[in-house]
């Protein structure tokens, strides 16, 4: 199968330059790259490439989630809910490890067998997570939403957990809720749209690329926050500006209950804004020290 790529020739005839497409042939082994190719992660690369620590990623457990949302900015939309979760009051945090199914016909499975066998990895891609996932990785599966099918039960949960992975996001099902729910699985909280018996028939066609969970395009390497209240998901680049913001916004609600449990002014000049004085003076204890 031929790749199309965009190739650049200069026409010295009359000096300029056309850009165009052409079909080349892959390379050797392009097929069974460890990474599915993606284009459009390939433009990104540049951008996102940059390191989050891992006290950035503790503080975004701390922080309230609703204030790191209002921290995102053009990605407040970035977010999606109803989802179940194996660990009622835990925060997950961590960058994205994404992975699309799609749903099973003999033709695919074959080929992603072969596909499998030749790139020397696990099909079952939580099998897969498992083996390369790296820790704090949380997985972020496109599942089909509703569409009756389930990832993975306890031990493939148990699997990713020991590998350091921080837990899943999964937009479909999971299996053995009662297990997942153990107080050994809180360091690994699972989050899904429902819980069943049944066995996962779908099959990983693509891993490490961008994907769909409900309404939201997760990419892989985005940073995750989700608890009960909701899931988030934001670039690499935005986390200390998010941070930077959302501490903003602790600091300020922080400084307005106090205000309000003084009982010396209106709740309106408390909240949602401050009125002009009590902003110059919550301004003032807040200044930098020199």
């Amino acid at each position: 199968m031929k790749i199309r790529i965009l190739a650049v020739s200069t026409l010295l005839t009359i000096g300029s330059m056309a850009i165009f497409a052409q079909d080349v042939e892959p390379p050797e082994g392009f097929r069974a790259n460890r990474m599915t190719y993606s284009p459009l992660m390939d433009k990104l690369a540049a951008s996102r490439d940059v390191e989050v620590t891992a006290e950035q990623l503790e503080e975004l457990r701390t922080l309230q989630i609703e204030a790191i949302w209002d921290g995102l900015g053009d990605y407040q939309a970035n977010y999606v809910l109803g989802l179940q979760t194996t660990q009622p009051g835990e925060r997950v945090v961590g960058r994205a490890l994404t992975m699309r199914f799609l749903p099973t016909r003999p033709d695919v499975r074959e080929g992603l067998d072969e596909l499998a066998e030749e790139g020397n990895w696990d099909r079952r891609y939580y099998g897969r997570a498992a083996d390369e996932g790296e820790p704090g990785d949380v997985i972020v599966v496109d599942l089909g939403g509703a569409s009756g099918d389930q990832m993975f039960g306890d031990v493939g949960g148990l699997g990713m957990r020991l590998s350091g992975l921080r837990g899943a996001i999964i937009d479909g099902g999971s299996r053995d809720l009662a297990e997942l729910a153990d107080s050994s699985f809180a360091d690994f909280p699972v989050f899904a749209r429902y819980f069943d018996i049944d066995t996962s028939k779908w099959l990983g066609a693509e891993w490490n690329v961008p994907v769909r969970i409900d309404r939201v395009t997760v990419l892989p390497g985005d940073i995750v926050v989700a608890d009960a209240s909701g899931a988030l998901f934001f670039p690499p680049q935005l986390v200390e500006q998010v941070l930077e913001k959302a501490r903003a916004k602790v600091s300020m609600e922080n400084y307005q209950r106090e205000l309000l449990r003084k009982r010396e002014h209106s709740f309106r000049e408390v909240y949602p804004v401050l009125a002009p004085e009590l902003l110059e003076e919550y301004k003032k204890q807040t200044k930098p020290k020199d």
